[in-house]
């Protein structure tokens, strides 16, 4: 499994991932699952998967030849954002169906799930997450951020903090404590984390760095954030029994009410016995 996040806010955009490819008793991996393609001054994009591994590579190398042998469309050539997304959709089901029919045989899956962000000249910058069909879709104003992966242990503080006018290092923050309350949650989300910061006009990946269990920023910011936590959680009001204060009685639930016989030989009876 893996677990990687990008948000889009007003500064620009952030990037970050696990790295960790397999979690068995025996074998534990670690691979980038960030692909960055610089064009400074142009374009710059951020390509981060979840999924086949083996899939990814052959999408990336289907990229880069693109690239390198000038093809009529690749990574350089659409005019807006979306356009591209579209071409990596279709590089990617390529790349599936490469694969597919040896892997079906052995029940592997062979799909990958892709999160796809970056700028074109003066487009606004724009993420999307990239769907195994091929298809995407992109953030919105009220979701400004996208997950793949094992996403459900990182989601609340994204959905409580990131809006549009979080700054860019806050919104990194962010996608730290995301990925760290993933990895405490699941095993099969492991260390070192890669970050990366886009910032909207720049064109170029900017600051990006990798944050293992003994990196001194990881640990301030997984210690704050537990320390933090625990005082917000006994500073929350107080029940009423706390301050001394006594609940009203509340009558006596009907599952403690005797319940009255619907035979009235019966109902006879049990009224004598009770007299």
């Amino acid at each position: 499994m893996t677990y990687c996040v990008g948000i889009l806010v007003d500064d620009g955009l952030v990037f970050a991932a696990d790295t960790r490819t397999s979690a068995s008793f025996d074998d534990v991996r670690v691979h980038t699952k960030m692909h960055v393609f610089d064009f400074p001054g142009e374009r710059s994009f951020m390509l981060m998967s979840a999924g086949n591994l083996g899939t990814t590579q052959a999408m990336v190398s289907r990229l880069q030849r693109d690239l390198n042998e000038n093809a009529s469309t690749s990574l350089r050539t659409p005019r807006y954002m979306f356009e591209v997304a579209e071409y990596i959709g279709q590089a990617l089901v390529a790349a599936q169906a490469q694969i597919s029919t040896a892997a079906m045989q052995s029940g592997v899956s062979v799909e990958s799930t892709l999160i796809f962000g970056g700028q074109i000249g003066d487009e606004p910058p724009a993420l999307f997450l990239i769907y195994p069909l091929g298809n995407c879709i992109s953030t919105s104003p009220e979701t400004p951020y996208l997950q793949i992966g094992e996403s459900k242990y990182g989601k609340p503080i994204l959905d409580r903090i990131i809006r549009a006018d979080t700054t860019l290092e806050d919104a990194s923050r962010c996608a730290l404590v995301s990925l760290d309350s993933t990895i405490r949650s699941n095993v099969s989300v492991g260390l070192p984390i890669d970050l990366a910061l886009m910032r909207t006009g720049e064109l170029r990946i900017g600051e990006r760095i990798r944050l293992d269990s003994d990196t001194p920023l990881y640990i301030d910011i997984r210690d704050n954030w537990s320390v933090k936590l625990e005082a917000a959680v006994r500073s929350l009001p107080r029940f009423p029994w706390e301050h001394g204060e006594r609940l009203p009685s509340t009558p006596p639930s009907q599952a403690q009410r005797p319940i009255a016989p619907k035979d009235p030989e019966i109902a006879a009876q049990a009224a004598q016995q009770q007299q």
